[in-house]
């Protein structure tokens, strides 16, 4: 692997995506500690460690710590990931939009467009509900959050906190483009990884004060490196569909003749579902818990991590994104018309429309197979720590989302040292793939 990682220094090109990407990252982290105004900064995090392992938990871990600090990238990258979720929905129903779709890379980038324009509209009503709410609010010692509450505070921390997740989308856009990897997802990767050191201190720091016992401490590493290893072998997992193609003759020369596979994953929607799925439930729990009203405030207690109908509406929504994600990304009908259109088919199947049939039947058994690996890797560790009463950092979500970003970053990262004819990271062939 070191030998590998050696041929990225002999491609300029790759230095320079990898070491712009970085950069990027660094520019993120940086902004995660420049507070907004107007907040006492003191009675802030007293407050939010009060209410650590509620829903606030779980979005400043995707926000990378900067809820807890009320940084200018408060409300982080849900907003867009949210925006691009209504625009892929609207896709299916709206038939303008479906047209959009359809019309290769000038559509994509109104649709993009489109999904910037949501995410403004989003961050808006996000921080209009947490600047409004955050003025009610008050430390275990009384003192109040917001220095000096008012219609003022509002429309700055609305205008604050709107720039600052415009400012994120434009960092996650620019590293796709520029960069290596996928930025939203890199983003949400540096957010995650950033708090693994205090979160192993504090582990230690409990252990030494005896409020968490060695063997505890020892199951929880376990159930670490297991749940790393199943998500390392079932991210890797492919089911392959043998595909045979006709011989054909081209002038002088004779096409086609070998036998290669169509290679489904059984994960293919990857990291999206719980991501997608934590920000469905973030955004009305995020004004929920900020309403003065006692039944909002209830539901709010209803979507709370650790809670059985959070967990239980966390599953469903796994399930609907790796279905929905699929369907929009894999398309059975142009996979069979391509395989038809140079002379492929598999075998024992017609070309065509029964093929199509026949692709779609094993994409679904795959999605369904991999809806149910995520969703027990998202929820069964959480239920498992939350059982014990451990404050440990890392769940399952995070889990997934830390390894498959680092494994889809290091796939194209070996796909740039394979084009170029160097070895990947692995001397003796690249990232296994299994049948």
């Amino acid at each position: 692997m070191l030998e590998g990682l050696g041929g990225v220094s002999k491609i300029p090109e790759l230095q320079r995506r990898i070491l712009f990407t970085l950069l990027l990252l660094a520019v993120y982290r940086i902004g995660v500690q420049i507070p907004t105004p107007g907040i006492d900064s003191v009675a802030l995090a007293a407050y939010f460690e009060q209410m650590r392992g509620s829903i606030f938990g779980l979005m400043d871990m995707f926000a990378g710590g900067a809820l807890a600090n009320f940084s200018i990238f408060a409300l982080g990258i849900m907003p867009y990931i949210s925006s691009s979720i209504i625009l892929q929905l609207l896709t299916v129903a709206v038939p303008h939009l479906e047209k959009l779709s359809k019309e290769g890379e000038s559509g994509r980038r109104k649709i993009t467009q489109y999904t910037r324009y949501g995410t403004v509209l989003l961050s808006v009503i996000q921080g209009f509900g947490i600047a409004f709410g955050l003025q009610s609010q008050g430390g275990p010692s009384g003192a109040p959050i917001v220095l000096n509450p008012g219609l003022s505070f509002i429309i700055m921390t609305v205008i604050t906190l709107t720039a600052g997740t415009a400012f994120i989308m434009w960092l996650g856009e620019t590293i796709t483009e520029k960069g290596i990897g996928n930025g939203i997802s890199l983003i949400i990767f540096a957010g995650i990884v950033c708090g693994f050191p205090a979160a192993v201190y504090n582990t230690f720091r409990l252990l030494s004060a005896g409020e968490m016992g060695i063997l505890l401490i020892i199951g929880l590493i376990i159930l670490f490196i297991v749940v790393i290893g199943v998500i390392v072998f079932v991210e890797g997992g492919q089911r392959r569909i043998p595909v045979q193609y006709a011989k054909r003759v081209v002038g002088r020369k004779m096409y086609g003749g070998q036998t290669t596979h169509l290679p489904l994953k059984v994960n293919s929607a990857g990291v999206i579902p719980p991501i997608f799925a934590s920000s469905v439930i973030m955004f009305p729990a995020t004004i929920a818990n900020f309403a003065p009203t006692g039944f909002i405030k209830s539901i709010a207690n209803y979507l709370m991590p650790g809670t059985w109908s959070h967990e239980i509406l966390y599953v469903a929504a796994i399930f609907f994104f790796c279905f929905f994600y699929t369907a929009v990304t894999i398309k059975p009908d142009d996979m069979a018309d391509n395989m038809k259109k140079f002379g492929g088919y598999v075998p024992g199947i017609r070309p065509g429309k029964k093929t199509a049939d026949y692709i779609e039947n094993i994409l679904e058994k795959l999605t369904f197979s991999g809806a149910i690996y995520v969703s027990i890797i998202c929820v069964l560790p959480n239920i498992l720590i939350t059982q014990l009463n451990t404050p440990f950092y890392f769940g399952g979500t995070s889990l997934l989302i830390v390894v498959g970003v680092a494994m889809d970053t290091a796939s194209q990262i070996e796909s740039h040292l394979l084009t170029r004819q160097y070895d990947g990271f692995m001397k003796k062939g690249r990232i296994a793939r299994r049948r």
